[in-house]
């Protein structure tokens, strides 16, 4: 396996170039735990590497260290040696969200994706609201946006047609495909985004078929797959951890645990664009400052009034809309708290620092 079928590129090597000077080499990550992690060499070998406290300290938050899909700087170790992280090298994409719960940090998913496939199906998953996130996401991250609405044999035509239909209102950006896991209908679809160096990350909700369609695109049982129960259609809780899986044939795989909370991890600017519709409602808006909820004049509540905008989008609008407000407000107050405890680490080393140099002239005995 070299390099490229890895995913490596011009902007990598680039990036690379001081550390190689330095005797190190490039290692793509594929897996990581509490205590290390997995990575790939050129030649596809699998090593398991530690993080340097360097980058660990360098690092100004969670989101900043290596994480699954990331190429990094690697110091190998001799016989009965760590090999260490010395360096992650720039991303060239993002895909994130926020930390679930309460937490105002960003949660990586996957480093350096070309493609995120999001699993849904026509039936009990369906959830365009949800959908509006994951596309807004995606959109931050630079990754291509690609639908499967998956489970085709357990609906109707029409009801396939109708769900495909609605979420390529939502995003035209998007690639909308109707899949079945259990026919093998549409992998080959799915194939057609997995070129050469190419890497795609697969989320979506518990129980709709994210494991099985990577079994089947790997040509064997890399995930262990549950019994779909007959009343909720839904399987078992199969991928557990995340990871990059190598194709037979060609491209990388991130396959992700299901996902209960996509909380948003995006800016004003990504929330506008992936409401472009939304977003050309407000500049006829009576105030430039209108908040569109109860504010005179404002042309977005009489979109939905006259039924032209569809209550839901507005609502999810407003709601994403104050989540983001609300992580702002949180990043500041976190900021907020590190310089406060940066500036008195700062006050008690110089304080520490005083009373060393004066300890030290008492000992010599110099008074003046």
């Amino acid at each position: 396996m070299t390099l490229l079928q890895l995913g490596w590129s011009p902007f990598f090597e680039e990036a690379f170039a001081p550390y190689r000077s330095k005797g190190l080499v490039p290692a793509r990550l594929i897996r990581e735990t509490a205590i290390n992690y997995g990575a790939f060499l050129e030649g596809g070998e699998e090593i398991d590497l530690v993080l340097s406290g360097k980058v660990w300290h360098d690092a100004a938050n969670d989101a900043e260290l290596p994480a699954v899909g990331d190429w990094v700087a690697v110091d190998l170790g001799g016989e009965n040696e760590d090999h260490v992280i010395r360096a992650r090298l720039p991303r060239r994409s993002c895909f994130s969200r926020k930390m679930p719960g309460k937490s105002s940090e960003e949660q990586v998913i996957g480093a350096n994706v070309d493609v995120v496939a999001v699993v849904t199906d026509a039936g009990p998953d369906f959830n365009p609201r949800r959908m509006e996130r994951y596309f807004a996401l995606i959109a931050r991250s630079g990754a291509k946006p690609v639908v499967l609405i998956n489970k085709a044999d357990l609906f109707t035509k029409q009801e396939n047609a109708e769900a495909a239909a609605e979420l390529a209102a939502l995003c035209p950006d998007a690639d909308i495909h109707v899949t079945s896991a259990l026919n093998r209908k549409g992998l080959s679809v799915l194939k057609s985004y997995l070129k050469k160096g190419a890497t795609m990350c697969v989320v979506g909700s518990s129980g709709v078929g994210k494991s099985t369609l990577v079994n089947q695109l790997y040509g064997e049982e890399w995930q262990w797959t549950g019994d779909c129960n007959e009343v909720t259609g839904k399987g078992r809780h199969t991928t557990t951890s995340r990871e990059l899986v190598p194709l037979p044939g060609n491209g990388m795989l991130i396959d992700n645990p299901g996902m209960r909370e996509i909380q948003m991890w995006t800016d004003e600017q990504t929330l506008r664009e992936s409401f472009a519709d939304v977003e050309a409602l407000s500049h006829d808006c009576k105030f430039a400052d209108c908040r569109h909820q109860k504010d005179a004049g404002c042309a977005i509540r009489g979109a939905v009034e006259a039924g032209s905008l569809e209550l839901g989008r507005y609502e999810s609008f407003l709601q994403l809309d104050d989540e983001i407000a609300e992580l702002r407000r949180r990043a500041k107050k976190r900021q907020m708290s590190v310089e406060r405890w940066a500036k008195r680490n700062h006050r008690v080393k110089a304080r520490n620092l005083e009373d060393r140099i004066q300890l030290e002239k008492d000992e010599r005995g110099d008074w003046c």
